[in-house]
């Protein structure tokens, strides 16, 4: 879409060989070779860059690109070849316009091989987000929402917006930030999963969301946030294993998606993405008895750790797969236990790359069974009346579950911290820019 200053991206520049274009950006480099002045104009599609030769372009023209790094620039001019400049193309003006100066000095060189530290980065974040790896990794992210949007539209799920202000714990833990709501207390949503939950019951039927959740644990890692984006599903008259199911169709729309439309943005990451045909499944105890069989101490019941899912990387040989079956403790009081064995439920993981990146679980939907469950966590069942009551109304089967998208993002960008995949990150300790 053209607009005041600019009728086309850089990227596009490259089909316009010949024609009068106008792009607009930042001055990524300037270079003075004799009576040559050079500006390496940016855009978030790449990099142009524009020659300033007496006798071609005007002295005036070439009097305006004498300018300091990162000032905002209007540039129109003839796109034309050249086997030396970047992309092939350089851009030939015949008018520039300054939108605005750089007033001191930029935090830091964007250009530099080796970029500040990510904390340093993350307080100038207006300006990380110029270089060529923050800008790959949020195209990237852009395109994970869109095919799991996509790909739900197409299996007839509806979006949905659920609220982000609660009045319990919708998780049942204590790690959740209190504020206060008028006359009274309340919480910031730790998971939209009760409410989604709701909707199903209410009779949408297959619903999904985009939505942030947020998370009050004292953590200090390189794969946790106080505010995450979530994207879940809830489905009705549906078991775990529709869910996995679903899970599964849209793990590959994602990843065959960024594949086909990011590949210069993968190559800037250094991560190359291979879609299998399909995600295998292991039940919990397939797994512990691998772990057990290669010396792993661990206790039938306890979570995977970090240095477990390691292993079974490296067992598997799989990139992505499900881990269903989970032991009833370890997982979310609403998970519906095993027909046949109430000490396992019908929850599941989805790991990628070493990670968990999603979870879900057929919830219970049978309101003494609810209560049953709430009592054996002790939690009181008075504090959920608004959630058991409402299964009390006829509820369906229903199962669902959730991506952490920074999570996901994180693995398929290639990065070692999730701060990185977060556009303003909030961790323990981080509230701005």
């Amino acid at each position: 879409m053209e607009t005041k200053y600019r009728t086309h991206y850089v990227s596009d520049a490259k089909s316009c060989i010949g024609k009068e274009v106008t792009v607009a950006g930042w001055a990524h480099e300037i270079r003075d070779i004799g009576k040559l002045k050079f500006v390496l104009l940016r855009d978030r599609t790449g990099i142009i860059q524009v020659l300033g030769k007496p006798g071609m372009v005007p002295d005036d023209v070439i009097a305006k690109m004498a300018v300091q790094k990162e000032t905002v620039l209007s540039i129109r001019g003839t796109v034309k070849e050249s086997k030396i400049a970047p992309g092939g193309i350089e851009l030939v003006p015949s008018s520039i316009e300054i939108l605005n100066h750089v007033e001191g000095k930029v935090p830091f060189d964007i250009t530099e091989k080796v970029p500040p530290e990510i904390d340093f980065r993350l307080d100038h974040r207006y300006v990380d987000l110029r270089r060529a790896e923050p800008s790959a990794i949020f195209k990237i992210k852009s395109e994970i929402s869109f095919a799991f949007r996509d790909k739900l539209r197409s299996l007839g799920f509806m979006e949905i917006n659920p609220t982000c202000i609660v009045g319990a714990a919708t998780e049942g833990g204590t790690d959740v930030f209190k504020i206060q709501y008028f006359e009274k207390d309340a919480y910031l949503a730790q998971s939209p999963q009760l409410y989604k939950q709701m909707a199903v019951v209410g009779g949408l039927d297959r619903v999904f969301m985009t939505t942030p959740v947020f998370r009050a644990e004292k953590h200090n890692t390189t794969s946790h946030l106080n505010e995450v984006l979530q994207m879940d599903i809830e489905m009705g008259f549906a078991d775990h294993e529709d869910a996995m199911s679903v899970l599964e169709q849209v793990s590959l729309n994602v990843l065959s998606h960024v594949k086909k439309t990011c590949p210069a943005e993968l190559e800037t990451l250094h991560a190359p993405i291979t879609v299998p045909d399909e995600v295998p499944r292991y039940t919990y105890t397939e797994l512990f008895d691998k772990l057990a069989a290669n010396g792993f101490k661990i206790e039938w019941g306890d979570d995977f750790s970090r240095e477990a899912e390691a292993e079974l990387i490296k067992d598997l040989k799989h990139e992505l797969f499900f881990i269903h079956k989970w032991p009833t403790k370890v997982r979310a009081f609403y998970s519906m236990p095993d027909s046949q064995n109430e000490e396992i439920c019908n929850a599941f993981d989805l790991m990628y790359k070493g990670t968990e990146i999603a979870s879900g679980a057929q919830r219970i939907h049978i309101p003494e069974l609810l209560v049953k469950a709430l009592q054996k966590r002790g939690l009181e069942p008075r504090n959920f009346d608004f959630y058991v009551n409402a299964f009390k109304t006829g509820a369906p089967p229903h199962a669902g579950w959730s991506i952490g998208l920074e999570r996901i993002a994180m693995k398929m960008c290639n990065q070692h911290n999730i701060r990185e995949c977060a556009l303003f990150p909030r961790d323990r300790t981080r509230t701005t820019p």
